[in-house]
């Protein structure tokens, strides 16, 4: 079975960061100790793990400005790139959170640079939900918009967007 970045971060983000309530600066901080042995165990090859870690390092090092989002702005064109490996369902799923006030503009372009580190040919939307929640979990002052896009992802039934 081939482990991606992406599956070594829900790992993480699953055993570590959600029920601890520790920080991604916490894991990046733990990253040389018996963690980096239990990701091993589970099965993540040392290449997939030094990646991981790097995307949560890029993640913090780029942490946007808290600000309130804004419904009117301009509309964002997609790179050629981001076209290619951003399934529609995606990109319109991201455009929608960002309508609906969930992510700001800055929030929505480390989205879009976290999706694309994921060293993947194609990020679908069940795949951006989750880097979406990774991002918004290291944002202070996005507690609401965590919690929304939790229970989005582990509801039977997600509520609709409003």
């Amino acid at each position: 079975m081939k482990e991606t970045i992406l599956d070594v971060l829900l790992y993480l983000f699953e055993h570590y960061l959600a029920g601890e309530d520790l920080a991604v600066s916490d894991v990046l901080a733990a990253a040389d100790t018996p963690l980096m042995g239990e990701l091993a165990k589970a099965g993540f090859s040392p290449a997939e793990i030094g990646k991981a870690f790097d995307w949560l390092d890029a993640l913090t090092r780029q942490r946007p400005l808290a600000r309130q989002p804004r419904g009117d702005g301009p509309v964002r064109i997609f790179h050629p790139e981001e076209l290619a490996r951003l399934d529609v369902q995606a990109r319109g799923f991201l455009l929608t959170l960002e309508q609906h006030g969930v992510l700001n503009a800055d929030q929505r372009e480390l989205v879009l640079d976290r999706a694309l580190a994921l060293d993947q040919d194609e990020v679908t939307r069940d795949d951006l939900k989750w880097v979406v929640l990774m991002v918004l979990f290291d944002q202070p002052g996005s507690e609401a918009a965590y919690a929304w896009m939790e229970t989005q992802i582990l509801a039977d039934d997600p509520e609709p967007l409003h």
